[in-house]
């Protein structure tokens, strides 16, 4: 891993510039060129994706699922029946996980909850929370299935009472949803789940199609294209965000564990390579035991290759003189997760500002926090824990304001009201607020 000293050259490589959804490497551009046998860039390919399946429905779905994929789908939903059959293909070991991680993550977001006050006599004022109607759940696939994602991002929206949760995922090479995945979707309460992911699936919640319905709000985490698509259909559906590559930091001083800094900073590298696992500590000491530990404990890694050049490419190493010194740095980063590998941690909480999710010591680390703890993973990425949160139960509720104003509210305000409607040029506005004094009189 690189090791920098430099806290000015720290700063500037811990710099955030804008998430960059145009560009594209050599092995994307290639692949879109045999696609769409033209060269073309992924915002353009997503824009074609989306017209086209909202315009032609299914058949641009199955269409670009296998252009893309190279699966052939007869049919878009996995039937209930296969629901059942999941469990039979799944060890209970696994089963048995799955339902404690949920009892767990349906626990924290109960906690969530918003509640509705309309003590209109009292006030006059008051608002209404309401789940969403409908809600579309994205979760990755294809390569490899995140049951996790399907615990993390459904739980929170059935707490919230959504009335129909559908999942989108895409297939495997044998054109199913794997076993666990729907273990996960029944475990965790979701309605629907269609075998359909990328752009595709995005344009198809958004609009709708004869299969698959369309959806108030989508959520959940996914790649370049996927990330692009949401942005594209922002405004016709709702989102939860725009999730870029994920990112651990760990901030530690000389009472860390080199070698549990180092597992860490593997459990996050080994994710993409376009992962970034950063280490800001306050000893030169740790920070040269974690980069030999890292070199040591990634022998053993099945995805050795990829958390290796995630580390290469997007791994560092500071050593700051002091706190203040690293909590700049994490504050100006704004990790998605922070994990406080130092002593009293939880005395430095008041002063991060910027971090989608804060694990205070060893016995928190992030892995507990990625399947089991009960906060849900899905987690502000690309600098964007400076002003968004979490997903949870609030981004599948919404809030209707209420007013019942007594006629002895409406005289005390309405002069109020009309002063301020005239200084903006607007006399019917005034008008209609004094029409009620004038009533009031009357």
């Amino acid at each position: 891993m690189k090791i920098t000293s430099d806290f000015e050259a720290a700063k500037l490589l811990l710099k955030r510039g804008q998430l960059e959804l145009e560009k594209a490497t050599p092995e994307v551009s290639r692949r879109l060129k045999q696609i769409f046998g033209k060269k073309i860039d992924p915002v353009q390919a997503v824009a074609q994706i989306i017209s086209e399946v909202r315009d032609k429905g299914d058949k641009a779905v199955k269409g670009f699922t296998q252009r893309i994929d190279g699966i052939t789908l007869e049919s878009l939903e996995v039937k209930k029946g296969e629901f059942k059959g999941a469990y039979g293909k799944v060890d209970r070991e696994l089963i048995e996980a799955l339902n404690a991680a949920a009892d767990q993550v349906r626990s924290f977001h109960q906690l969530q909850l918003l509640h509705s006050f309309k003590d209109f006599m009292a006030d006059g004022i008051g608002q209404l929370v309401r789940p969403l109607e409908r809600v579309g759940i994205y979760v990755p696939g294809g390569t490899a299935y995140y049951p996790s994602t399907v615990l993390m991002t459904a739980i929170p929206a059935r707490v919230a009472g959504v009335g129909e949760i559908i999942i989108a995922t895409p297939p495997g090479k044998d054109g199913k949803v794997p076993a666990a995945t729907l273990v996960a979707a029944d475990i965790a309460g979701a309605d629907r789940v269609f075998k359909v992911g990328g752009a595709q699936a995005i344009a198809a919640l958004a609009f709708g199609t004869r299969s698959i319905p369309r959806v108030d709000k989508i959520c959940g985490p996914g790649g370049l294209f996927v990330t692009i698509a949401k942005r594209m259909v922002y405004g016709v559906v709702d989102i939860d965000g725009l999730y870029g590559p994920t990112e651990t930091v760990i901030l530690a001083d000389d009472s860390a564990s080199a070698e549990c800094c180092a597992a860490d900073l593997l459990a996050q590298a080994e994710h993409d390579v376009l992962s970034a696992a950063i280490l800001i500590t306050t000893s030169a000491e740790l920070a040269a035991a974690v980069d030999k530990e890292v070199n040591r404990q990634l022998k053993g890694l099945e995805r050795a290759d990829i958390a290796q050049r995630s580390l290469q490419e997007r791994g560092h190493i500071i050593i700051v003189d002091d706190m203040e010194q690293a909590i700049a740095l994490v504050n100006l980063y704004a990790p998605e997760h922070l994990a406080l590998m130092v002593r009293n941690a939880s005395s430095h909480i008041d002063s991060i500002r910027n971090a989608g999710g804060i694990f205070i010591g060893e016995s928190s680390p992030e892995v507990l926090g990625d399947y089991v703890a009960g906060p849900s993973h899905v987690m502000p990425t690309g600098g964007s824990a400076r002003f968004s949160s979490p997903l949870g139960v609030n981004d599948f509720l919404k809030i209707t304001s209420v007013v019942a104003l007594s006629d002895e509210d409406a005289r005390m305000l309405a002069p109020v009201a009309a002063a301020i409607a005239r200084a903006e040029g607007l006399t019917a506005h005034a008008r209609a607020a004094e029409l009620r004094l004038k009533k009031r009189r009357e």
